[in-house]
């Protein structure tokens, strides 16, 4: 932190980063850490050294590196010093739906839940040919803006950098790698463009301007890459011989895919299930791209098939948490409150820990990413040591693994000198439960961590203010004239929901669940109405208030739900 400076070192720090950054652009900025424990990552620990940071560069490192005349010393003692830890898949720097438009109902692919206000239009490219949520052509350098405080929840999880991309969509566009430091965006940015993100969260039945379901998502993508197959032989053949031949159209969209087709530029598909990563392996297979799993909860269950293809993933660290056990008392009662919890949702709170070290012990290479669940994210990392991951493979995962993928291991993943100085320093160790983060350095400027991190003690995957709906929630369903108690169970991973619904519609799990940053969800589920079973689409919001909203099923009328959570 910056009162480890010498007194008249920290004057002058604080005068320095008072500064604008225009101005100290090209002065030369002088630090010494000294007398900490340095981890490397690409060498021997130091278990006393010095590193020299001069002008946003590692200048020396080492057990007796010479502290210039010029440097502002910071006591390293009970200190550990990591190469800057990187977030592997995130949406840092941009900015949120909330501050997008307060009916920003479409965020992070979710439906709008019904009676909500009429979602916001995301912003696309003007001139596509292809709807919003389906243009790859979209660079997320273009929306990167800074907020006042916009980077302290992840500073205090030590994150000094991120692969951010665009939140929502089927394509959507190219993601870079930015630096979580600084007043100015061109600063920001470390490489652009890394990859096209594709997703597969649904979009809200054609409200969002692409597909409402998993299927839909996929016949989407199959049929632009199939576009883009044919805008590139019809182009290839018009530039091997434009003579008397009608001049193609240009197509913004189908041009930014052919790197892709070409195996030139990696592809990061958000999949969490098995059937997702399978499915997304298939079309990476069927097209010949470069694929990366991102999100990968279950990706332990596939192992096999992404060692032999040589498919990393980018793993979440938000795991799930244990739901609140059902009590009675909801709306026309619950379930009893010793009925144990969904076998689905016991097995992926158990497996999440174990997933890491499984793919370790198989041989896939992995990155780890937060889940946006900066609070949990060091605790969970913990676990998975815990559970079996050795901890020098887990912090490669957060250090050199991201950065190699990325491409940019020549610059960031390690302490080296002629690296940029991206550090992230802790008092104690990192995989000691007591150990904390106490200061970052970002492209050599000292970074003081302003949020206190608190473990929850598990922490929803991707859990968001207001829009939490891992557990379990007590309702009443009202439909064809009656009441149904019923209690849902649910976990949430990132912007898509899971879980079982249970009672006197019968039981069933939810299936394409999706939940924005606004407490807006949808999901579907076979129901029992009538005595037959038939599919109900749930649209709600989760709010102070609780959960509620509307279901329909096809042939009944326009039934409401709602509850709170199960305490």
């Amino acid at each position: 932190m910056i009162p480890l400076l010498r007194p008249a070192a920290a004057i002058a720090a604080g005068t320095l980063l008072a500064a604008p950054l225009a101005a100290q652009r090209h002065v030369p900025d002088t630090y010494a850490i000294t007398g900490a424990k340095i981890i490397t990552v690409s060498g021997p620990v130091l278990e006393r050294g010095t590193i020299v940071i001069r002008d946003g560069l590692i200048a020396a490192v080492g057990a007796n590196a010479a502290v210039p005349a010029d440097a502002r010393i910071i006591d390293g003692t009970g200190l550990t010093v990591y190469p800057g830890f990187i977030d592997a898949y995130s949406s840092l720097g941009q900015a949120t739906p909330a501050a997008a438009g307060a009916t920003a109902g479409a965020g992070r692919g979710g439906r709008g839940a019904a009676g909500a206000a009429t979602p916001a239009t995301p912003t696309g490219a003007p001139n596509s040919n292809y709807p919003v949520g389906l243009q790859p052509e979209l660079q997320v350098v273009d929306a990167l803006e800074l907020e006042a405080g916009g980077f302290d929840a992840a500073h205090a999880a030590g994150l000094t950098a991120a692969l951010t991309g665009a939140p929502t969509g089927i394509f959507r566009g190219q993601s870079a790698l930015i630096d979580l430091g600084g007043n100015d965006v061109s600063a920001m940015v470390v490489r652009s463009p890394v990859a096209q993100n594709i997703g597969f969260a649904r979009g809200g039945g054609g409200r969002g301007g692409y597909p409402g379901s998993l299927m839909g998502a996929f016949a989407a993508l199959r049929q632009e890459l199939l576009d883009a197959q044919h805008y590139r032989d019809v182009k290839n053949a018009y530039d091997k011989n434009p003579r008397g031949a009608r001049r193609p159209d240009f197509d913004a969209s189908l041009q930014a895919l052919q790197p892709v087709l070409a195996g030139q530029q990696p592809v990061i598909m958000q999949a969490n299930t098995e059937r997702e990563i399978v499915r997304a392996l298939d079309l990476a297979r069927e097209f010949n791209l470069r694929p990366i799993i991102a999100g990968g909860a279950e990706a332990y269950k596939v192992t096999a098939r992404l060692k032999a293809e040589n498919v990393p993933v980018l793993l979440s660290l938000s795991f799930p948490r244990a739901g609140a056990a059902p009590t009675g008392g909801g709306r026309g009662g619950a379930v009893d409150p010793a009925d144990p919890e969904p076998l689905r949702m016991l097995r992926d709170r158990v497996m999440a820990p174990k997933g890491p070290g499984i793919l370790a012990k198989d041989g896939v290479k992995f990155a780890f990413e937060s889940g946006a669940d900066f609070t949990n994210m060091l605790a969970n990392l913990r676990k998975a040591v815990d559970a079996g991951l050795p901890a020098e493979q887990a912090l490669k995962a957060l250090t050199w693994q991201p950065a190699d993928l990325f491409g940019v291991s020549d610059r960031l993943g390690s302490i080296e000198t002629g690296k940029i100085a991206n550090l992230t320093i802790t008092r104690g160790e990192l995989f000691d439960p007591a150990g904390r983060v106490t200061q970052l350095f970002v492209d050599g400027k000292p970074v003081s961590i302003t949020v206190p991190v608190t473990p929850s003690g598990g922490g929803g995957r991707g859990a968001r203010p207001g829009s939490e709906a891992s557990g379990a929630w007590s309702l009443s369903v009202s439909i064809d004239g009656r009441d149904h108690p019923v209690t849902l169970h649910i976990v949430q991973y990132d912007d898509e929901i899971t879980g079982v619904i249970q009672g006197t519609l019968g039981s069933a799990e939810i299936v394409e669940g999706a939940i924005n940053t606004d407490g807006t969800f949808s999901f579907i589920a076979n129901v029992a109405l009538r005595g037959g079973t038939e599919q109900a689409e749930f649209n709600g919001m989760i709010d102070k208030n609780g959960m509620h909203g509307q279901l329909s099923a096809e042939g009944h009328t326009s039934g409401t739900f709602a509850g709170a959570q199960a305490r």
